[in-house]
């Protein structure tokens, strides 16, 4: 079960690590030592919360909106773990609950594609297996980064902050894609921080605000294209 886990966490370690090298970079760019941005990863384990996060600190955002972002960022892990506990109903709660901590959106959709584990003896390590390649393959590629942080030459390692913005348009299209009024949340959410930010607020605090609206407004936004449906 270990070795099966093993191997079907190994597409998300491949995938994870040079994202979590890029993390790693321009987190130690943004003045963060080495020490605390591998704790980010093993305390966090979220990559897209973790670049907002680097952004924000890089921007001199005080500590309550980072904090606040990255809830509001993550709180669909909430509807993931749910999810996942209610799936494996043959593997015991004391072992499921562990679990959820290291479930992101790679590692929740690949554990969904294998159900019949949960039903076999041991099922619970495969899971651990899994989930604990890609957790292993995040904090090494963070702390990698950091380590190349301080040896890069600093034009090389400012080029990588297009990761940032490349990693969330590259989250945004696929749901774009499927349905086109995801655009319109993500332009309502660009349009709230933007006046947010015009009439002085906090940059951090525009973002907590914008990302809130956003999702507020995809209640309207998204309702009329279910009926459609």
């Amino acid at each position: 079960m270990v070795k099966r886990g093993v191997m079907a966490g190994f597409p998300i370690m491949l995938g994870y690590f040079p994202i979590a090298l890029t993390y790693g970079v321009l987190a130690n760019q943004s003045g963060m030592t080495t020490v605390e941005l591998t704790l980010m990863s093993v305390l966090v384990f979220a990559g897209a919360a973790q670049f907002l996060a680097v952004g924000m600190v890089a921007a001199g955002t005080g500590m309550g909106e980072i904090i606040i972002a990255t809830f509001v960022l993550n709180f669909r892990h909430f509807v993931m773990s749910l999810s996942f506990v209610n799936r494996l109903k043959n593997i015991a709660l004391r072992a499921k609950l562990p679990l959820t901590l290291g479930l992101t959106d790679e590692t929740f959709t690949v554990s969904a594609l294998y159900r019949k584990e949960a039903k076999e003896d041991y099922g619970a390590y495969f899971y651990t297996a899994l989930i604990l390649t890609a957790y292993v393959s995040w904090v090494g590629g963070s702390f990698a980064g950091g380590i190349l942080g301080d040896i890069m030459p600093p034009r090389l390692s400012e080029s990588m902050g297009v990761a940032l913005y490349a990693m969330f348009i590259g989250l945004l299209v696929p749901s774009v894609k499927k349905h086109y009024r995801i655009a319109f949340i993500a332009i309502a959410a660009m349009a709230v921080n933007y006046v947010c930010q015009s009439f002085g607020m906090n940059q951090g605090w525009a973002i907590v605000i914008g990302t809130v609206a956003g999702g507020f407004s995809g209640i309207w936004i998204l309702r009329g294209e279910e009926e459609e449906q």
